[in-house]
């Protein structure tokens, strides 16, 4: 099947290339099954791989700075925030 190069920025495996055994989808996110040499087969979503859909990347356009945290993230942190402020009113 070839082999795929991890290309996630926060992945600790980022820039490592693993021969692709398999590609599965699972809840609708095709999944890429890779051979590693010391931990055995391990299971990475395609678009954290340079198999990712053209678009997809995570990568920076050229000349720009690289996202440190996408929408879905800013809404997360936002909630987490809110929380955390609701708990401390709480505490008091």
């Amino acid at each position: 099947m070839g082999s795929a190069e991890i290309t996630h920025p926060f992945h600790p495996l980022r820039g490592q290339r693993f021969v692709v055994l398999k590609i599965k989808e699972v809840s609708g996110v095709e999944i890429l099954s890779l051979r590693h040499a010391e931990m055995g087969s391990l299971a990475v979503r395609r678009e954290w791989t340079d198999w990712a859909a053209p678009g997809t990347s995570r990568e920076p356009i050229s000349g720009q700075q690289p996202l440190l945290i996408d929408a879905p993230g800013l809404l997360a942190l936002a909630d987490l925030i809110s929380s955390l402020k609701r708990k401390r009113t709480l505490d008091r």
